[in-house]
């Protein structure tokens, strides 16, 4: 399978291409669902449930945007959506249970970029096409699990670290958490006016990796 998706997709304002921001647009649209979602289902499955769950369950991709993650989005080609919420006293083993849920998140990502490329082998094989719409789905969801590795909350990596700090910190949690996009969204400002290729020396190469396993 050809690859044709710039990966990370970095949404370039001043060269707009219909088909890869249609392409960026669904795979943006798709990460937060699948991330979010993936989540509330596994925080239900290990015992975190709710009487009235469409607060977490409902399956709108517009209702899980989160403004800051957005904007991660167009800055960087990675973003977030809004924080699902967690009653970490519902689990049995609270702090191991709350780890679990949030790396669902971008193994969710993963598992949408799979039936992307899954939907893009079948309409090859059916009607000789080559959609690159959902190669631009399967270069976000792939680059939003990868950079959930960088370890300031709301990302994965950094939500299980505030995780494992004491309950006795959790002033210093809740700092964490409410600083920590504006510091990611800070950089990618930074990053495109100053570039410093950090992403490019240690993350994006995982990323294509991982993009053309999926891809073939």
């Amino acid at each position: 399978m050809a690859s044709a998706a710039s990966v990370p997709y970095l949404f370039d304002f001043h060269n707009i291409q219909i088909e890869s921001l249609i392409g960026f647009i669904l795979g943006m649209l798709f990460s937060v669902l699948f991330n979010a979602e993936g989540q509330a289902y596994l925080a239900t499955v290990l015992g975190d449930r709710r009487e009235a769950p469409k607060d977490r369950f409902h399956f709108n991709a517009f209702l899980h945007l989160d403004i800051l993650g957005t904007a991660a989005f167009l800055l960087g080609g990675f973003g977030w959506p809004k924080q699902i919420s967690v009653e970490e006293k519902n689990f049995p083993h609270p702090k191991l249970y709350i780890i679990i849920t949030r790396l669902s998140g971008p193994l969710a990502n993963l598992l949408a970029a799979g039936i992307a490329a899954s939907m893009i082998s079948i309409l090859m094989a059916l009607m000789q096409l080559h959609p690159q719409i959902f190669l631009g789905v399967v270069a976000v969801n792939v680059t939003v699990a990868v950079y959930n590795l960088i370890p300031i909350p709301p990302l994965a990596a950094g939500n299980c670290l505030v995780a494992l700090l004491s309950d006795r910190l959790a002033p210093l949690k809740t700092k964490l958490q409410f600083i920590g996009p504006w510091v990611i969204v800070a950089f990618l400002v930074f990053e495109r006016l100053y570039p410093t290729g950090i992403f490019e020396g240690y993350l994006n190469p995982l990323v294509r990796t991982v993009y053309g396993f999926i891809t073939g």
